[in-house]
């Protein structure tokens, strides 16, 4: 997501269609400039052709209407609650119907093999949202103790995030959604005479919601241009993810088989805090009982540039890391991204070196994820986030 408009231009690899899935919404936005990329097996505007930097105000300002390829899992059966406790290392057992909770799945060995959001919609009836990665496959093979249904409920991923996110939704849905939806929430509403689920979640640490279409049953163009008349009036735009990826980052959102994978444990990616060791057993528990709690995971700021991936950072001479992604940030006026250490170690508040793609060092500083906003007080809907912008 770091990538920039020129290498856009001239690092372009064409591909069959043959083997990914196309959006229904896709003809509504492409143009001669669309950049597709890949995840979960679903085609998602990369780069469509508009300056990332005024999508990205666009963003913390008003609203910003993504087509994003997360993909859906439903899961059901008299056996949905103890397969998902298997499955993931938070509690499932206390999460309400009409709540969705971020969740993460381990490898017997500990490491991190999926993230995602988990939502309840009915007695034995969830709905997993995965990032990338094969999780189908995943919850097959470990499924065979278990009356469990996994299914795919072909539903793709609409995303309305800024600060007038609320407004649009409370038009779209004739006033059903207001700020009694509270973070996480989620449920059916008539979306411009379409019943659908929709979240209140997102991937870019604004104030947003996520709508979910019902397969073949949705008339996903009326959706789309509901969605349009909706947010039109409050500023709304289309938007790729390369100016999601510059929030994104900002708010310390870490991407599956980006930020992290299997070969690293939920406490070396900063996520620990959602891996609940005192459940009962589900996958990798007894390897994270024993595993070293530090982290590995950090980000990192450069006044003179932006970070790029696979970029090197060096304590002096020795190597100590890599950058998994970065970006410029519009916001603090600097380039910010991640980096990945080879060892754990008090690597906060230190000053390093990054090596370019010029072959180049520039200084930079390492801290502690995310950038600003720790308590998430702009997507919870605490704070007006335009107020300092």
């Amino acid at each position: 997501m770091s990538t920039s408009i020129t290498s856009y231009k001239t690092n372009t690899v064409r591909i069959s269609t043959r083997r990914f899935e196309q959006s229904p919404y896709y003809e509504n936005y492409v143009n001669s400039e669309t950049v597709l990329g890949v995840a979960a097996d679903r085609y998602y505007a990369s780069f469509n052709g508009e300056n990332p930097v005024e999508t990205y105000w666009t963003l913390r300002r008003k609203a910003v209407l993504f087509d994003v390829p997360e993909k859906p899992w439903q899961i059901e059966g008299p056996d949905a609650l103890p397969f998902l406790e298997r499955i993931f290392a938070r509690r499932i057992e206390n999460l309400l119907e009409g709540r969705g909770r971020y969740a993460i799945a381990c490898t017997p060995d500990g490491g991190t093999f999926m993230d995602g959001i988990l939502f309840k919609l009915a007695e034995n009836r969830f709905w997993y949202v995965q990032p990338d990665g094969a999780l189908e496959a995943w919850l097959i093979a470990h499924s065979n103790d278990f009356d469990v249904t996994i299914s795919d409920p072909h539903s793709r991923v609409l995303q309305i995030q800024g600060p007038s996110s609320m407004k649009i939704m409370s038009y779209a849905t004739n006033r059903a959604i207001d700020e009694n939806m509270k973070y996480f929430d989620s449920g059916y509403y008539d979306v411009g005479g379409q019943q659908l689920y929709v979240s209140r979640t997102g991937w870019t640490g604004e104030l947003g919601y996520e709508i979910y279409s019902d397969g073949v049953t949705t008339d996903h163009n009326r959706l789309w241009n509901h969605m349009l008349e909706a947010g039109t009036q409050h500023g709304m735009a289309f938007g790729s993810l390369n100016a999601m990826g510059i929030r994104r980052i900002e708010a310390g959102i870490l991407d599956n088989l980006t930020d992290f994978d299997i070969s690293m444990t939920p406490f070396q990616a900063g996520l620990g805090r959602f891996i609940e060791l005192d459940k009962a057993d589900f996958i990798g528990r007894a390897a994270l009982l024993k595993a070293d709690r530090e982290t590995l995971l950090y980000g990192v700021k450069c006044l003179s540039g932006a970070p790029r991936d696979h970029s090197e950072i060096l304590d002096g001479t020795a190597s100590v890391g890599r950058v998994t992604t970065g970006a410029w940030s519009p916001f603090l006026e600097c380039g910010i991204g991640y980096v990945r250490f080879n060892e754990p170690g008090d690597w906060a508040g230190k000053s390093l070196l990054m090596k370019t793609q010029h072959g180049e060092f520039v200084a930079c500083e390492i801290l502690a994820l995310p950038f600003y906003d720790p308590e998430k007080r702009i997507p919870r809907g605490l704070e007006n986030s335009t107020a300092e912008l």
